[in-house]
């Protein structure tokens, strides 16, 4: 968020001193709100896995999740440039205490986050399809998105000073006038920048180790879900003296 502030013009009553803020008979004053909503193609799509192990043993389960990680990372290596960022999160190995009197251990389960990033959603479907397809994986997602420097943000924040300025002119014709001079303008958030992960993502894919399926599923049609950016600013002028 930024705001400018422009040194008010002289007023004809007072060649030594600004207006005051509020405006005067001699260089009035007209405070107006530019606003703009697009909707536009999504830049990215994000995928996020979880995946899973177990064994008998802590060593077991280690080993397991270890081989089935390696397996996801380089499926979804093999899709070179169209995965452009790929980060691993939390990673865990947890006992499994048997039932009854004592802490006796009955399993091992391990687990581990990656996260994955796309531009090329014509590869998305395939990757999803093969990725939830994996035993004891699941795939939630794609959250779709915009990139922090999409040039659809500057666009709203154009279009959204020039709505100010639109508003403003039409203000001083209904008076019969002009406008003299931009006296500040407020950018009061130009977009309200969206989470990692929406609340509503558009699909949840899950694959379990009894799936009985040897053929590979067929791919799913994504389809992008448009992206709203909005902005907006407050604007002040002043305006040469109408006549009333």
């Amino acid at each position: 968020m930024g705001r400018m502030t422009i040194p008010p013009a002289t007023t004809p009553a007072d060649d030594h001193g600004p207006a005051v803020p509020y405006g005067t008979p001699e260089a009035p004053r007209i405070a107006v709100r530019g606003e703009a909503h697009l909707e536009v193609d999504p830049e990215i799509a994000r995928i996020r896995l979880t995946i899973a192990s177990r064994g008998k043993d802590r060593r077991a389960a280690l080993d397991d999740l270890t081989r089935r990680n390696t397996a996801a990372l380089d499926l979804l290596k093999s899709y070179g440039e169209a995965v452009e960022r790929l980060e691993t999160g939390a990673f865990s190995i947890t006992p499994q205490l048997k039932e009854g009197r004592g802490e006796r251990v009955h399993a091992y389960h391990g687990r581990v986050h990656i996260t994955a990033e796309l531009t090329d959603f014509t590869a998305l479907g395939e990757l999803t399809t093969r990725l939830a397809d994996t035993d004891l994986t699941h795939v939630d997602g794609p959250w779709w998105a915009l990139r922090p420097d999409s040039p659809a943000h500057r666009r709203a924040r154009q279009q959204a000073v020039r709505e100010a300025v639109q508003r403003a002119r039409e203000y001083a014709e209904a008076l019969d006038t002009t406008l003299a001079a931009l006296v500040e303008l407020a950018d009061i958030g130009a977009e309200a920048a969206p989470p990692a992960y929406p609340a509503a993502p558009s699909g949840r894919m899950r694959s379990q180790a009894a799936a009985a399926e040897t053929t590979a599923a067929a791919p799913l049609d994504l389809e992008p879900q448009r992206q709203r950016v909005h902005a907006q600013v407050n604007a002040r002028f002043t305006m040469a003296p109408p006549r009333l």
